[in-house]
């Protein structure tokens, strides 16, 4: 299974150039909605009016992908729309529309309500109106793991191709949730950062600041790209789920189910701890997680772990759509042959489990292997994704 086209969108701006420079820079303090989003070039506006702002930021994400990949109809040209599927991911949907709609309704009554509100909340929205745009009548799929929707889903898009359901596969994940109730539920939560900064695995971290985006990638079967004479971006080397069966909220303090799910990933791209060349860390910026998601990595990479990087400290944390962004960024960074610095670490907390190799302050260069991406949600939903470099 083979990466062959790209698309993010972030409040950093529209495609991957926007980014990567994003990660490479110290963001400013506060959350990152989307509130001054544009869905314009990419829906008309009856399609915005009638959907929420997670399906419009998918489906512009989707389309910078396809198009990087060389177009939707080179991408179903030669088996057919039939074997081509969209696997999507999303933790809270349409979660700002039916507060906005909930509101409509308390001032204004029942027949206020927008007749469109049920298909603008639904968590398959997304994954539909991009199978409807681009035509593919292959499987069309919606992952809800909270915040590791993103890897479930790119772990779920590989295996239709591995089972020869597909031949390619627009795969990804989308949030908009920056609003109301979600924001507050999480402040009384104490996930909030008050300071407006996520510093993952930092002394001084104290929570999240929230974003919102999209991330899509496209995957092929390698025959079926280089038959197309696609460029090839990445591979997907392997992948894993399992649950803590825990806590609803908390992690597994000894990090032994997010170390399981690293193990059976490597199994699965039959890799040893030893090949990994960098990890992608789930990193929330959160007092517990941080520190259980240490001791995962030192229990399956030791005292010696490969170099460490979490995107959320510059980006923000994009729920459900986090996994997929982080995606982008490993296969960003291996076309860059750099990782990007935990923006935000300025002194690792003492408490963190040793071994672990944080980049800091600026871009390391690298060798570029395999990477291990991870993401971990509310319920316990752990999973990893291993990415590696373009083979032959």
């Amino acid at each position: 299974m083979v990466v062959t086209g790209l698309g993010s969108i972030t409040a950093a701006g529209a495609g991957c150039a926007a980014l990567w420079q994003d990660l490479l820079a110290p963001p400013a303090p506060g959350h990152r909605p989307m509130d001054d989003w544009d869905a314009s070039p990419w829906m008309d506006r009856a399609g915005i009016r009638h959907t929420d702002r997670c399906t419009q930021l998918a489906v512009a994400a989707a389309d910078l992908a396809v198009s990087d990949a060389g177009g939707g109809t080179a991408l179903a040209a030669r088996y057919g729309p039939e074997r081509a599927g969209v696997v999507l991911g999303t933790a809270l949907a349409g979660v700002s529309s039916l507060e906005r709609q909930a509101l409509v309704r308390q001032a204004r009554g029942d027949k206020r309500v927008s007749p469109f509100v049920v298909p603008m909340i639904m968590p398959n929205a997304a994954s539909a109106a991009v199978s409807q745009r681009l035509g593919w009548q292959g499987p069309c799929e919606t992952v809800t793991t909270a915040c590791a929707s993103g890897t479930h889903a790119l772990a779920s898009a590989a295996r239709l191709i591995a089972y020869g359901v597909c031949d390619t596969v627009l795969t990804g994940a989308t949030e908009a949730a920056a609003y109301g109730t979600v924001l507050a539920g999480f402040a009384t939560m104490r996930a909030l950062s008050p300071t407006g900064r996520t510093r993952p695995f930092d002394r001084d971290r104290d929570g999240f600041t929230v974003a919102e985006g999209a991330a899509a990638l496209v995957l092929e079967a390698a025959g079926t790209a280089r038959a197309r004479g696609a460029t090839v971006l990445a591979e997907v080397l392997g992948a894993a789920s399992t649950a803590d069966a825990h806590d609803v909220t908390l992690p597994l303090p000894d990090g032994s189910g997010a170390a399981r799910c690293m193990r059976l990933a490597l199994e699965d791209a039959g890799l040893a701890p030893s090949d990994v060349a960098q990890i992608s860390a789930h990193g929330t910026g959160t007092l517990q997680g941080d520190l259980a998601e240490s001791r995962a990595m030192a229990l399956v990479f030791g005292p010696d772990g490969p170099p460490v990087t979490s995107v959320k400290g510059a980006t923000g944390h994009a729920f459900g759509a986090s996994g997929a962004l982080e995606a982008v960024a490993a296969v960003l960074s291996l076309r860059h042959r750099q990782i990007p610095p935990v923006q935000g670490l300025r002194a690792p907390d003492p408490e963190l489990a040793t071994g672990l190799d944080p980049v800091r302050a600026a871009p390391r260069a690298w060798e570029p292997g395999p990477v291990l991406s991870n993401s971990f949600g509310f319920g316990g939903h752990n999973g990893s994704l291993l990415l590696g470099p373009a083979g032959p």
